[in-house]
């Protein structure tokens, strides 16, 4: 027999059998109520506790329901056994209590975001994006169901017929896959990778961490005025090849058809064994000079190459599409490993942009940006060479992409810039940022400067805020 040691309070906004309930199950997890007891018959509980026999029922039928009880026919109902729980250790002091760090100085503000992957919000087709969306909120319903793993037919085939058009990419939609982010993409192809990747140096750091996350072993290349070492690849003994061949990150250098080439060959040499990985993250935005095809549209549709770019620059972050175009002999491996999977992007978000492509829409917003990214571009320029000396800035990876390089001639330490920098309130990277192996030579002194969501009427503050920032890293390096 035993005695219930916890008091139903009628009063409580808690129903009585929630009571009862809690206090028989918080008795036979410690042990107070063993395992093979008898439970006292339910009019006998309902009046030794006051309460109504439908009360003491709907107790343990939820007991029962657990498997706290186990009801035997014309005998009752019997604790079952039960493993205790774990127990835990003691709680630390709430945060409150715990002795809080020194405050450090304060952070700046940030006044002015020069990173790279700022884009400019105000340049977004919010009308068009939403009327579309809008149309098919109410005409298609099936839209609410599970899509195709590899994204909806309608907008892959958009895609594909956009990247053969614009960028040279032979495919078809079947090679297509739609995913939430260039890393969720890359993600899903390192598994079916054959073996070690190079990556370029100074390069992608996020690029580096994905693959390697997911098993693939990275060595890192350098990188000349053409773009990624044929001649280090050749050495390395990796099997795949990561590039930014149109504008590589972040020194915005071009790789040029020769080069191209050449790596093409390096992959084709081992049949199956080899394959480049072609980031083109942001080759609508080439302002001077026509964009060389893309790799993959010189390998071909069964060619070495995977294709992966993103709308993140070209619409906006927030819209996780990215896209990414396997090679054929790569489709069945895909297939095996992901065919069950459900795509991560909304079906609606994906049906919006497969119309925005196929209605013009996205060839006349790009039109549009470039125009202003371009002047932005030029009047970020103008600034810089008004504010700081004939000579002292040293201009590169100005045709292409979002951001620009600006080499310091007598450049302070770099920790001094960033400090510098810091205190005004301007975020921005330098190149010694992007360097993989910590050991790379002749990155220091040169600024990176994305001007994607930099006001058009701040670049001449910018300029003028740049110049005190370099003037302070200098003062402070020399009292150093």
């Amino acid at each position: 027999m035993f005695h219930l040691t916890t008091a139903l309070d009628a009063a409580s906004a808690v129903p009585l059998y929630e009571q009862l309930y809690e206090s028989l199950a918080e008795e036979m997890r410690t042990g107070a109520i063993p395992a093979g007891t008898r439970m006292p018959g339910k009019r006998r509980l309902a009046a030794e506790l006051s309460v109504s026999v439908n009360t003491v029922d709907a107790a343990y039928q939820l007991l029962a329901a657990e498997g706290y009880l186990e009801s035997r026919e014309r005998s009752g109902f019997y604790v079952q056994e039960y493993l205790a729980l774990p127990v835990r250790p003691a709680a630390p002091p709430p945060a409150a209590l715990l002795p809080q760090p020194e405050a450090g100085p304060p952070v700046q503000p940030v006044r002015y975001d020069l990173s790279t992957r700022g884009v400019d919000p105000a340049l977004f087709p919010f009308r068009t994006w939403a009327r579309l969306q809008k149309e098919l909120l109410y005409s298609s319903p099936e839209l609410l169901t599970h899509g195709d793993a590899q994204g909806d037919i309608e907008l892959r085939q958009a895609l594909a017929d956009y990247l053969e058009e614009y960028r040279g990419v032979r495919c078809r939609a079947e090679q297509v896959v739609v995913g939430a982010g260039l890393e969720y993409l890359l993600g899903l192809l390192a598994p079916l990778l054959p073996g070690p990747a190079a990556v370029e140096n100074p390069g992608y750091p996020r690029a580096r961490r994905v693959l390697e996350n997911n098993g693939v072993s990275c060595c890192c290349l350098p990188v000349d005025v053409d773009g990624l070492s044929i001649e280090a690849l050749s050495r390395s003994g990796a099997a795949v090849c990561y590039v930014t061949p149109s504008h590589q990150f972040p020194t915005g250098a071009t790789m040029p058809a020769g080069r191209r080439a050449e790596l093409l060959h390096w992959a084709s040499r081992r049949p199956g064994e080899r394959y480049i990985i072609e980031d083109d993250y942001d080759s609508e935005f080439r302002f001077d000079t026509r964009p060389l095809p893309s790799l993959q549209g010189m390998a071909g549709a069964d060619g070495p190459v995977v294709y992966l770019s993103t709308c993140s620059r070209s619409l906006a972050p927030s819209i996780r599409i990215a896209y990414m175009v396997l090679p054929v002999q790569l489709l069945p491996a895909w297939r095996a490993a992901y065919r069950l999977y459900s795509s991560p992007v909304s079906r609606f978000e994906q049906q919006t942009l497969a119309r925005f492509i196929n209605e013009g829409y996205f060839t006349r917003h790009l039109a549009r940006e470039r125009v202003a990214y371009k002047a932005r571009r030029d009047a970020l320029v103008r600034a810089l060479n008004a504010a700081f000396a004939p000579g002292e800035l040293r201009f590169s990876g100005l045709h292409t992409g979002l951001h620009l390089l600006a080499a310091l001639r007598d450049a302070p330490p770099d920790a001094a810039l960033r400090a510098a920098a810091e205190a005004e309130g301007v975020r921005l990277s330098l190149l010694s940022d992007y360097d993989l192996t910590g050991s790379a030579r002749g990155l220091a002194g040169t600024l990176v400067l994305g001007y994607g969501s930099l006001a058009d009427d701040a670049c001449p503050s910018v300029g003028e805020t740049l110049r005190k920032i370099c003037t302070a890293a200098r003062d402070a390096s020399v009292t150093v």
